[in-house]
């Protein structure tokens, strides 16, 4: 399960960030993954919730948005939603398509009182 090793390196970033900013208590994190990573949102929150289980960190929430993969045409700039082996536009049947979202694992914010 890449998932634990995701959300370990995830909450090291956030030690080291509330360290740099002199401590507190973690309330939250919000995080963006998107559907291109492969990453299964339930599985990384149940990570999340056992990582942090008997640690400082215990008791803060996770967030996650999922960002879905997602495509613009650049023939005639529609986006839409990227689905299965897509070879062109649903709108123009254009060829060429610029992926421009979906890719994301990242933090978005954290709350720390």
């Amino acid at each position: 399960m890449h998932e634990m090793s995701i959300t370990i390196s995830m909450l090291e970033l956030v030690r080291e960030e509330m360290e740099k900013d002199g401590g507190g208590t973690l309330k939250s994190l919000k995080i963006k993954v998107g559907e291109l990573t492969a990453v299964e949102p339930g599985a990384l929150s149940f990570c999340f919730s056992s990582a942090i289980e008997g640690t400082p960190l215990e008791g803060a929430r996770l967030y996650i948005e999922e960002i879905p993969l997602t495509g613009r045409c650049t023939d005639c700039a529609k986006e839409f939603h990227m689905e299965g082996f897509l070879v062109g536009c649903p709108t123009c049947d254009g060829p060429s398509i610029e992926k421009i979202a979906g890719d994301e694992l990242e933090i978005v914010s954290m709350e720390v009182l």
